[in-house]
């Protein structure tokens, strides 16, 4: 998948617009991916990661 978290699995959400003459639209929501280099497995690679992920520490980031 493209737009999910390696991490904690993070995908997009789905739900309606709503105008004030109650018409419903599709919309979509994407999380907020960022690339980053991190350990993984041992080895260094770029993941896609969500800002949440980053700021709770679950990703162990790799250089500056």
């Amino acid at each position: 998948m493209a737009n999910t978290c390696e991490i904690c699995g993070k995908g997009r959400q789905v739900g309606n617009n709503v105008s004030h003459a109650k018409n419903r639209t599709k919309k979509v929501w994407n999380p907020n991916l960022q690339k980053v280099k991190a350990v993984n497995n041992g080895s260094v690679k770029k993941i896609k990661v969500c800002t949440r992920c980053i700021r709770s520490g679950a990703v162990i980031k790799v250089g500056a």
